[in-house]
């Protein structure tokens, strides 16, 4: 058995999902990480909890 790789965390990230995207949404994407410091996932996960947030009022 290996061992656990990585900082141990409370929402553990363990679930993969595929999406297509245009050059265009991937150049905003890049701009957003590049003005941000964050990587990718992040951007999405903000989005996420944007909308979800936009939806539950």
């Amino acid at each position: 058995m290996s061992p656990q790789v990585g900082r141990p965390t409370d929402d553990p990230k363990n679930l993969n999902t595929r999406i297509r995207l245009s050059e265009k949404d991937v150049e905003k994407l890049n701009y957003c990480t590049e003005k941000l410091g964050v990587k990718k996932a992040e951007v999405i996960r903000m989005g996420i909890n944007k909308v979800y947030e936009e939806l539950k009022k």
